[in-house]
Parts: structure tokens; C-alpha cells; sequence
């Protein structure tokens, strides 16, 4: 055997390890979620549910559903207002070229290490005036403003490696910017929709933050705080509380899985220049 081909074995090995390691509290969350009550503190545990039970998911399905709607309506709602506003705003600095763009630029990275404590602060400041605490269209809004500064970095990119002759010939059939970016630019990013609309999603999903401090005792609530409110008066019920986290992650896992593809295009996007 060739030392390049041990070589090529022995990263397979190890690349196979690391990702065990890795995904393995996921398969112990997995395994959890499927063993009985009174298989959960045997020494040493089961590494297979032997004697699996469905009574966790049953259990999840009868409590946990409108927490898992909630959550998927602020994810959808966070994914149209993040489109809405970065996608004009990229095509806007990548092609129109507006004057401090460049600070804008710098804005947007710096708008990104803000933690997110110091702004679910703020913005329970100002909801608090409004009325909006405990809302859903609140939630909305303070989930996209985690998404807005990465969804116009991605449009930025991907929209400036659009050749400006395409621009260009829209322009002499009559197309104005808003025509050409709506029947032109927009068609042609289809990569950098499907990435900045995957990234707003998974963030509104997985946010407790800002859930925790502007929707916190509210009737709609998402899936983040039904699991925290699960641990709390169920901490003994370790296989509903697994199955709760299981489902709340399978919505997340099979959009990412379907879409890495166009997510991979829309990441690199920009990365590499003619």
C-alpha cells in the first residue's frame, strides 16, 4: 500500500472519530428519548434502547405542539422581514454603489458582535412603550435584527459577481432599479435567498435569549421555552424531556440537510474573483 493512500486512510479514520465524538450526544439524546422510566438509572446504561418506548413522544406530541407552532411561525415571519430588508439593501451596495457604503459595511460587522443580552435589553426598553411584550410580530422583529447584518454581508457578495452587462441590458429595455432588481437580480440569487433564509430561520428556531426576556410567561410561546418549562416541572421525565429536544431539532436538521447545497454556493459566493 502507498504511503499517499495510508495516509488518505488514516484522515478517513480519524475524520470518522472526531464525527462520532461529536454527534454523539445527539444519538444519546436519541436513546434517552426511547428508554423507560425504569431502565434510566441503571449503571452501567444501555447503549441501545433495548426495551425502547414511545411514551416520551406521545407525551410531547399532547403538550409540546403549540410551542413547535409558535416557533415556526416566528421563524417564517423572521424569514420574509429578513429577505425584505437585506436583499434591497445588498443589491444597493453591491451594484448602486451608494455613497458611505463603506461605513455601512463596517456598521453591519460591528452590528454582529453586539451580544445578545445587551439587546434583548433594549429592546424590552422600548416594547415595554409599545405594548409588544409577549407578542409574536415583537419576537419577530428582535430575532431578524440577529439576521438582517449576515443576510445584506451575503447579498453584498453574492449580488456583486452579477455581470453588470445583464444590468446593463435591462436598463436599456426600459428597467428601472427596482424592475431590475425584482425581475433580474433577485431570480439570479437564488443561492443567497435560500442561504440568508436557512440562517434567519435556524436563529429565530434556536433563540432563547430573546424569547426568554420579551416573551416569557406570554400565551404564545416558542419551542425553546416549552423545553425549558418542560425541565423545570418534568425533571424527572428524562425521556420526554429527550423527545422534546428531538423534535424540536428535527425541523432545523431536515432544512439544513435539503439545502446545503445552495448554501454552500451562497457562503462562497463572492469568495473568489474573476
Amino acid at each position: 500500500m502507498s504511503a499517499h493512500r495510508k495516509r488518505s486512510r488514516a484522515k478517513t479514520v480519524i475524520g470518522v472519530l472526531l464525527t462520532g465524538i461529536m454527534l454523539f450526544p445527539v444519538y444519546w439524546m436519541v436513546n434517552v428519548s426511547l428508554t423507560r422510566d425504569q431502565d434510566m438509572r441503571k449503571s452501567p446504561p444501555d447503549l441501545l434502547p433495548l426495551h425502547g418506548t414511545l411514551a416520551g413522544y406521545r407525551t410531547v406530541l399532547a403538550e409540546q405542539l403549540p410551542y413547535l407552532g409558535t416557533s415556526l411561525l416566528i421563524g417564517l415571519g423572521t424569514v420574509a422581514l429578513t429577505v425584505a430588508l437585506s436583499a434591497p439593501a445588498g443589491y444597493a451596495l453591491a451594484k448602486l454603489r451608494p455613497r458611505g457604503g463603506g461605513l455601512l459595511h463596517f456598521v453591519l460587522l460591528a452590528a454582529q458582535m453586539i451580544p445578545g443580552i445587551i439587546m434583548a435589553m433594549g429592546f424590552y426598553a422600548i416594547y415595554l412603550q409599545l405594548g409588544l411584550l409577549q407578542s409574536v410580530p415583537g419576537l419577530i422583529v428582535a430575532d431578524t435584527t440577529l439576521a438582517v447584518p449576515f443576510g445584506v454581508l451575503i447579498f453584498t457578495a453574492f449580488m456583486s459577481g452579477i455581470p453588470g452587462e445583464l444590468l446593463q441590458a435591462a436598463t436599456t429595455d426600459g428597467a428601472g432599479p427596482l424592475r431590475t432588481f425584482w425581475s433580474v437580480v433577485l431570480p439570479l440569487s437564488r443561492n443567497a435567498v435560500i442561504t440568508v433564509s436557512l440562517f434567519a430561520f435556524l436563529w429565530s428556531w434556536s433563540d432563547f435569549v430573546f424569547a426568554g426576556t420579551l416573551v416569557n410567561g406570554g400565551a404564545h410561546e416558542p419551542i425553546t421555552l416549552g423545553i425549558y418549562h418542560y425541565i423545570g416541572n418534568n425533571n424527572q421525565q428524562w425521556n420526554a424531556i429527550m423527545a422534546t429536544a428531538v423534535v424540536a431539532s428535527l425541523p432545523a436538521a431536515v432544512i439544513l440537510v435539503l439545502a446545503q447545497r445552495y448554501v454552500a454556493a451562497g457562503v462562497t459566493a463572492g469568495a473568489v474573483k474573476d
